[in-house]
Protein backbone atom coordinates (compact mmCIF):
# COMPACT_ATOMS: atom_id res chain seq x y z
CA UNK A 1 0.00 0.00 0.00
CA UNK A 2 1.27 3.52 -0.71
CA UNK A 3 2.38 5.50 2.30
CA UNK A 4 1.18 9.02 2.92
CA UNK A 5 3.50 11.73 4.21
CA UNK A 6 3.02 12.63 7.85
CA UNK A 7 1.38 16.01 8.27
CA UNK A 8 3.80 17.91 10.51
CA UNK A 9 2.11 21.31 10.30
CA UNK A 10 1.46 22.95 13.68
CA UNK A 11 -1.89 22.17 15.31
CA UNK A 12 -4.23 25.03 16.20
CA UNK A 13 -7.23 24.48 18.46
CA UNK A 14 -9.95 27.06 17.82
CA UNK A 15 -12.57 27.39 20.57
CA UNK A 16 -15.75 29.44 20.06
CA UNK A 17 -19.45 28.83 20.74
CA UNK A 18 -20.28 30.42 17.37
CA UNK A 19 -20.27 28.03 14.42
CA UNK A 20 -19.81 30.98 12.07
CA UNK A 21 -16.69 32.13 13.89
CA UNK A 22 -15.24 28.63 13.81
CA UNK A 23 -15.89 28.41 10.08
CA UNK A 24 -14.09 31.72 9.54
CA UNK A 25 -11.08 30.60 11.58
CA UNK A 26 -10.93 27.20 9.88
CA UNK A 27 -11.06 28.77 6.43
CA UNK A 28 -8.35 31.24 7.42
CA UNK A 29 -5.95 28.70 8.92
CA UNK A 30 -6.48 25.36 7.14
CA UNK A 31 -3.90 25.92 4.40
CA UNK A 32 -1.04 26.41 6.86
CA UNK A 33 -2.10 24.55 10.00
CA UNK A 34 -3.95 21.49 11.18
CA UNK A 35 -7.09 22.90 12.77
CA UNK A 36 -9.13 21.38 15.58
CA UNK A 37 -12.37 23.07 16.68
CA UNK A 38 -14.44 23.07 19.86
CA UNK A 39 -17.77 24.80 20.59
CA UNK A 40 -17.46 24.66 24.38
CA UNK A 41 -14.88 24.90 27.12
CA UNK A 42 -15.30 21.28 28.20
CA UNK A 43 -14.78 20.05 24.64
CA UNK A 44 -11.72 22.27 24.35
CA UNK A 45 -10.19 20.66 27.44
CA UNK A 46 -10.78 17.21 25.95
CA UNK A 47 -9.19 18.15 22.62
CA UNK A 48 -6.24 19.79 24.36
CA UNK A 49 -5.32 16.34 25.71
CA UNK A 50 -6.08 14.42 22.52
CA UNK A 51 -3.42 13.59 19.95
CA UNK A 52 -2.23 15.58 18.13
CA UNK A 53 -1.83 17.96 21.05
CA UNK A 54 -2.36 21.60 20.03
CA UNK A 55 0.67 23.82 19.55
CA UNK A 56 -1.51 26.88 20.18
CA UNK A 57 -5.09 27.59 21.29
CA UNK A 58 -7.36 30.38 20.03
CA UNK A 59 -9.89 30.77 22.83
CA UNK A 60 -13.11 32.77 22.88
CA UNK A 61 -13.68 34.54 26.18
CA UNK A 62 -17.48 34.78 26.38
CA UNK A 63 -18.97 31.30 26.24
CA UNK A 64 -21.84 29.62 28.12
CA UNK A 65 -21.19 27.18 30.98
CA UNK A 66 -17.44 27.80 31.10
CA UNK A 67 -15.91 31.05 29.90
CA UNK A 68 -12.49 31.36 28.27
CA UNK A 69 -10.77 32.61 31.42
CA UNK A 70 -11.88 29.51 33.33
CA UNK A 71 -10.80 27.23 30.49
CA UNK A 72 -7.38 28.91 30.40
CA UNK A 73 -7.00 28.55 34.15
CA UNK A 74 -7.69 24.81 33.91
CA UNK A 75 -5.25 24.44 31.01
CA UNK A 76 -2.50 26.23 32.92
CA UNK A 77 -3.04 24.16 36.08
CA UNK A 78 -2.55 20.91 34.15
CA UNK A 79 1.11 19.81 33.65
CA UNK A 80 0.17 18.28 30.28
CA UNK A 81 -1.27 21.49 28.81
CA UNK A 82 0.24 24.35 30.80
CA UNK A 83 2.91 25.08 28.16
CA UNK A 84 0.42 25.54 25.29
CA UNK A 85 0.14 29.26 24.45
CA UNK A 86 -3.41 30.62 24.64
CA UNK A 87 -4.56 33.61 22.58
CA UNK A 88 -7.90 35.03 23.67
CA UNK A 89 -10.43 36.06 21.03
CA UNK A 90 -12.74 38.63 22.53
CA UNK A 91 -15.02 41.58 21.92
CA UNK A 92 -14.02 42.86 25.37
CA UNK A 93 -11.63 45.78 25.21
CA UNK A 94 -11.29 46.90 28.80
CA UNK A 95 -7.81 46.93 30.33
CA UNK A 96 -9.19 45.05 33.33
CA UNK A 97 -10.35 42.22 31.06
CA UNK A 98 -6.93 41.91 29.43
CA UNK A 99 -5.27 41.98 32.84
CA UNK A 100 -7.56 39.19 34.06
CA UNK A 101 -6.78 37.09 31.00
CA UNK A 102 -3.02 37.52 31.39
CA UNK A 103 -3.28 36.65 35.07
CA UNK A 104 -5.00 33.40 34.10
CA UNK A 105 -2.04 32.52 31.89
CA UNK A 106 -3.08 33.87 28.50
CA UNK A 107 -0.32 34.86 26.10
CA UNK A 108 -2.16 37.46 23.99
CA UNK A 109 -5.48 39.06 23.01
CA UNK A 110 -7.06 39.51 19.58
CA UNK A 111 -10.12 41.73 19.36
CA UNK A 112 -13.27 40.79 17.48
CA UNK A 113 -14.18 41.22 14.72
CA UNK A 114 -10.89 39.60 13.83
CA UNK A 115 -8.47 40.85 11.20
CA UNK A 116 -7.04 37.89 9.19
CA UNK A 117 -3.61 39.52 8.95
CA UNK A 118 -3.46 40.17 12.68
CA UNK A 119 -4.55 36.61 13.49
CA UNK A 120 -1.88 35.14 11.22
CA UNK A 121 0.81 37.47 12.54
CA UNK A 122 0.03 36.79 16.21
CA UNK A 123 -0.10 33.03 15.63
CA UNK A 124 3.23 33.13 13.83
CA UNK A 125 4.85 35.11 16.66
CA UNK A 126 3.67 32.77 19.41
CA UNK A 127 4.45 29.59 17.50
CA UNK A 128 7.97 30.91 16.90
CA UNK A 129 8.34 31.66 20.61
CA UNK A 130 7.00 28.20 21.45
CA UNK A 131 9.51 26.59 19.08
CA UNK A 132 12.37 28.45 20.76
CA UNK A 133 11.11 27.39 24.19
CA UNK A 134 11.08 23.75 23.05
CA UNK A 135 14.65 24.06 21.78
CA UNK A 136 15.71 25.55 25.10
CA UNK A 137 13.88 22.81 27.03
CA UNK A 138 15.54 20.12 24.91
CA UNK A 139 18.96 21.64 25.57
CA UNK A 140 18.26 21.87 29.30
CA UNK A 141 17.25 18.23 29.42
CA UNK A 142 20.57 17.27 27.87
CA UNK A 143 22.46 19.33 30.45
CA UNK A 144 20.28 18.80 33.55
CA UNK A 145 18.11 16.03 35.04
CA UNK A 146 14.35 16.56 35.03
CA UNK A 147 14.10 16.95 38.81
CA UNK A 148 16.79 19.66 38.74
CA UNK A 149 14.96 21.54 35.97
CA UNK A 150 11.72 21.33 37.98
CA UNK A 151 13.43 22.72 41.08
CA UNK A 152 15.02 25.59 39.14
CA UNK A 153 11.69 26.52 37.56
CA UNK A 154 9.58 26.21 40.72
CA UNK A 155 12.05 27.20 43.44
CA UNK A 156 14.81 29.09 41.66
CA UNK A 157 17.51 26.74 42.98
CA UNK A 158 18.39 23.09 43.55
CA UNK A 159 19.84 21.80 46.79
CA UNK A 160 22.77 19.36 46.55
CA UNK A 161 21.84 15.72 47.03
CA UNK A 162 23.74 12.67 48.26
CA UNK A 163 23.20 9.56 46.12
CA UNK A 164 24.45 6.37 47.73
CA UNK A 165 23.96 3.85 44.91
CA UNK A 166 25.60 5.28 41.82
CA UNK A 167 28.10 4.12 39.22
CA UNK A 168 30.53 6.57 37.61
CA UNK A 169 32.37 6.22 34.30
CA UNK A 170 35.40 8.03 32.94
CA UNK A 171 36.70 7.67 29.39
CA UNK A 172 39.94 9.17 28.11
CA UNK A 173 41.69 8.97 24.74
CA UNK A 174 45.19 7.52 24.73
CA UNK A 175 47.91 9.84 23.43
CA UNK A 176 45.46 12.65 22.86
CA UNK A 177 47.94 15.49 23.38
CA UNK A 178 50.43 14.11 20.85
CA UNK A 179 47.68 13.39 18.32
CA UNK A 180 46.03 16.79 18.75
CA UNK A 181 49.32 18.55 17.94
CA UNK A 182 49.24 16.92 14.49
CA UNK A 183 45.66 17.89 13.63
CA UNK A 184 44.09 21.17 12.61
CA UNK A 185 41.83 22.74 15.24
CA UNK A 186 38.82 22.38 12.92
CA UNK A 187 39.45 18.68 12.31
CA UNK A 188 40.11 17.95 15.99
CA UNK A 189 36.92 19.64 17.19
CA UNK A 190 34.92 17.90 14.43
CA UNK A 191 36.29 14.54 15.58
CA UNK A 192 35.42 15.10 19.23
CA UNK A 193 31.98 16.44 18.30
CA UNK A 194 31.21 13.37 16.21
CA UNK A 195 32.45 10.92 18.84
CA UNK A 196 30.88 12.59 21.86
CA UNK A 197 27.56 13.05 20.05
CA UNK A 198 27.50 9.30 19.41
CA UNK A 199 28.42 8.66 23.05
CA UNK A 200 25.48 10.85 24.13
CA UNK A 201 23.13 8.75 21.99
CA UNK A 202 24.53 5.54 23.47
CA UNK A 203 24.02 6.95 26.97
CA UNK A 204 20.34 7.49 26.20
CA UNK A 205 20.03 3.95 24.85
CA UNK A 206 21.51 2.47 28.03
CA UNK A 207 19.69 4.70 30.49
CA UNK A 208 22.72 6.59 31.77
CA UNK A 209 23.54 10.29 31.92
CA UNK A 210 26.44 12.22 30.42
CA UNK A 211 27.73 14.49 33.19
CA UNK A 212 30.33 16.49 31.27
CA UNK A 213 33.30 16.45 28.96
CA UNK A 214 36.68 17.85 29.95
CA UNK A 215 38.86 18.18 26.87
CA UNK A 216 39.10 14.63 25.55
CA UNK A 217 37.65 13.09 28.72
CA UNK A 218 34.03 11.93 28.89
CA UNK A 219 32.23 11.44 32.20
CA UNK A 220 28.92 9.64 32.71
CA UNK A 221 26.92 8.23 35.61
CA UNK A 222 23.97 5.96 36.30
CA UNK A 223 21.63 5.70 39.28
CA UNK A 224 21.40 9.39 40.10
CA UNK A 225 17.66 9.92 39.79
CA UNK A 226 15.90 6.64 40.49
CA UNK A 227 16.20 3.52 42.60
CA UNK A 228 18.05 1.79 39.80
CA UNK A 229 19.51 -1.52 40.94
CA UNK A 230 21.04 -2.01 37.48
CA UNK A 231 23.08 1.20 37.52
CA UNK A 232 26.40 -0.69 37.38
CA UNK A 233 25.32 -2.99 34.53
CA UNK A 234 23.83 -0.09 32.57
CA UNK A 235 27.02 1.93 32.82
CA UNK A 236 29.30 -1.01 31.97
CA UNK A 237 27.14 -1.74 28.94
CA UNK A 238 27.46 1.91 27.92
CA UNK A 239 31.25 1.70 28.30
CA UNK A 240 31.40 -1.44 26.16
CA UNK A 241 29.22 0.30 23.57
CA UNK A 242 31.62 3.28 23.52
CA UNK A 243 34.56 0.99 22.78
CA UNK A 244 32.63 -0.94 20.14
CA UNK A 245 31.72 2.35 18.46
CA UNK A 246 35.37 3.48 18.43
CA UNK A 247 36.45 0.15 16.91
CA UNK A 248 33.85 0.35 14.16
CA UNK A 249 34.68 3.99 13.52
CA UNK A 250 38.41 3.23 13.28
CA UNK A 251 37.69 0.71 10.52
CA UNK A 252 36.61 3.48 8.15
CA UNK A 253 37.92 6.72 9.67
CA UNK A 254 40.98 8.69 8.61
CA UNK A 255 41.88 9.28 12.26
CA UNK A 256 42.39 6.34 14.62
CA UNK A 257 41.44 6.70 18.26
CA UNK A 258 42.00 4.40 21.26
CA UNK A 259 40.62 4.90 24.73
CA UNK A 260 40.49 3.61 28.28
CA UNK A 261 37.24 3.27 30.26
CA UNK A 262 37.01 3.05 34.04
CA UNK A 263 33.92 2.39 36.16
CA UNK A 264 33.48 2.48 39.93
CA UNK A 265 30.36 2.34 42.11
CA UNK A 266 29.59 4.10 45.35
CA UNK A 267 28.14 7.37 46.61
CA UNK A 268 28.37 10.89 45.19
CA UNK A 269 27.27 14.42 45.98
CA UNK A 270 25.32 15.89 43.04
CA UNK A 271 24.31 19.49 42.46
CA UNK A 272 24.48 22.68 40.46
CA UNK A 273 27.91 24.33 40.46
CA UNK A 274 28.18 27.96 39.42
CA UNK A 275 25.57 30.66 38.83
CA UNK A 276 25.85 32.53 35.55
CA UNK A 277 27.52 29.57 33.77
CA UNK A 278 26.35 26.66 35.88
CA UNK A 279 26.78 22.95 35.28
CA UNK A 280 25.31 19.87 36.94
CA UNK A 281 28.19 17.94 38.44
CA UNK A 282 29.01 15.11 40.83
CA UNK A 283 31.86 15.06 43.34
CA UNK A 284 33.21 12.82 46.05
CA UNK A 285 35.78 10.16 46.79
CA UNK A 286 34.08 7.55 44.62
CA UNK A 287 34.14 9.94 41.66
CA UNK A 288 37.89 10.34 42.16
CA UNK A 289 38.33 6.57 42.33
CA UNK A 290 36.49 6.12 39.01
CA UNK A 291 38.92 8.60 37.40
CA UNK A 292 41.91 6.70 38.85
CA UNK A 293 40.51 3.37 37.62
CA UNK A 294 40.34 4.77 34.09
CA UNK A 295 43.96 5.96 34.28
CA UNK A 296 45.09 2.52 35.45
CA UNK A 297 42.96 0.63 32.93
CA UNK A 298 43.89 -1.26 29.78
CA UNK A 299 43.52 0.25 26.30
CA UNK A 300 40.15 -0.45 24.65
CA UNK A 301 38.87 -2.25 27.73
CA UNK A 302 36.32 -1.46 30.43
CA UNK A 303 38.13 -1.62 33.76
CA UNK A 304 36.11 -1.85 36.96
CA UNK A 305 36.60 -2.10 40.70
CA UNK A 306 35.66 -5.02 42.90
CA UNK A 307 32.76 -2.94 44.23
CA UNK A 308 31.27 -2.61 40.76
CA UNK A 309 31.92 -6.27 39.96
CA UNK A 310 29.83 -7.36 42.95
CA UNK A 311 26.85 -5.46 41.50
CA UNK A 312 27.06 -7.09 38.07
CA UNK A 313 26.22 -10.67 39.00
CA UNK A 314 26.96 -13.14 36.22
CA UNK A 315 25.97 -10.88 33.33
CA UNK A 316 29.57 -10.16 32.30
CA UNK A 317 32.84 -12.00 31.83
CA UNK A 318 35.42 -10.61 34.22
CA UNK A 319 39.17 -11.00 34.11
CA UNK A 320 41.19 -10.08 37.16
CA UNK A 321 43.94 -7.51 36.62
CA UNK A 322 45.34 -7.83 40.10
CA UNK A 323 45.81 -5.31 42.87
CA UNK A 324 46.70 -1.84 41.59
CA UNK A 325 47.83 1.20 43.56
CA UNK A 326 45.48 4.10 42.86
CA UNK A 327 46.61 7.60 43.75
CA UNK A 328 44.64 8.85 46.75
CA UNK A 329 42.70 5.59 47.08
CA UNK A 330 45.35 3.01 47.99
CA UNK A 331 45.58 -0.53 46.64
CA UNK A 332 42.46 -1.85 44.89
CA UNK A 333 41.65 -5.05 43.01
CA UNK A 334 40.69 -4.23 39.42
CA UNK A 335 39.04 -6.28 36.68
CA UNK A 336 38.32 -5.94 32.98
CA UNK A 337 34.88 -6.99 31.79
CA UNK A 338 33.15 -8.04 28.60
CA UNK A 339 29.55 -9.00 27.91
CA UNK A 340 28.63 -12.68 28.22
Amino acid sequence: MPTHPIDERPVILAVDDSVENLQVLTSLLKDHYRVKVAKSGSKALDLAHASPVPDLILLDVIMPEMDGFEVCEKLKSDPLTKHIPVIFLTALNEVADETAGLQKGGADFISKPISPDIVKARINVHLSLQAERKKADALLRVLLPDNVITDLINKGDHKPEVHKNVSVLFLDFIGFTAISNLLTPEFLIAELTDIFTSFDELCLQHGVMRIKTIGDAYMAASGLHADNTDHAANLVNAGLAFIDFIKRRNATSKQQWHCRVGVHSGSVIAGIIGKSRFIYDIVGMDVNIAARVESAGKPMEVTITETTLQLLGDRFKAQEMGVTSLKGAGDMLLHTVQAN
